[in-house]
């Protein structure tokens, strides 16, 4: 794992001594998942907050039909959970999913709480963090509701420029509120342009 990149990330948003870094990193605990492996299945509890160093995971609800509804992609440098089990000790609405072979480094909620007390900055580190995945969360609802979906594509797309490459297609379309057939349709009607 690349250390400094992982403290140049978080210098984004707060700086930190270098004690406070390697106090940090030592609340953390790696784990590895091939592809296909689950970090969370839904119906266990979320234990912890995780920040992906390599790969990508997705985070999905799977209905009673079966249909897995993709609510999130998680790359380099984002943290991922089912919020409301980590947070209320609930068992997870959510199945987190390694897509390709994943690395990340995971923080207990009890770790997370003696962080805050013990280099108050973090706070306002995870507080940028939550406040933009709210803003994106609400991007996303918004353009479900009002944009079509070759417009909705094309967002990912902006959005999201490494992910297609990693992340197989009926991800995406579900991401996107689609079938994987209508978005290869899009994609053909996109390439005739």
């Amino acid at each position: 794992m690349d250390y400094q990149a992982l403290q140049a990330n978080f210098r984004r948003y707060i700086q930190l001594t270098d004690e406070e870094a390697q106090y940090f990193f030592s609340l953390l605990k790696p784990q590895k998942l091939k592809a296909r492996r689950l970090l969370l299945d839904i119906g266990d509890p979320c234990l912890y907050f995780s920040l992906v160093t390599e790969g990508c995971l997705v985070n999905y609800y799977t209905d009673d039909n079966g249909f897995e509804h993709v609510l999130q992609f998680a790359t380099t440098f984002w943290w991922t959970a089912d919020l409301q089990s980590l947070m209320n000790g609930t068992p997870s609405m959510y199945t987190i999913k390694a897509v390709v072979d994943s690395e990340v480094l995971r923080l207990s909620r009890a770790d997370m709480e003696l962080l805050y007390q013990q280099i108050p900055k973090f706070e306002r580190y995870f507080r940028i963090i939550f406040q933009n995945a709210l803003m994106s969360h609400q991007t996303r609802i918004m353009q479900n509701i009002a944009y079509p979906a070759e417009e909705r594509y094309r967002q990912f797309q902006q959005t999201y420029p490494h992910i297609e490459q990693l992340v197989p297609q009926k991800y995406i379309a579900s991401y996107l509120g689609i079938t994987p057939e209508f978005l290869s349709k899009i994609r053909r009607k996109m390439a005739k342009k």
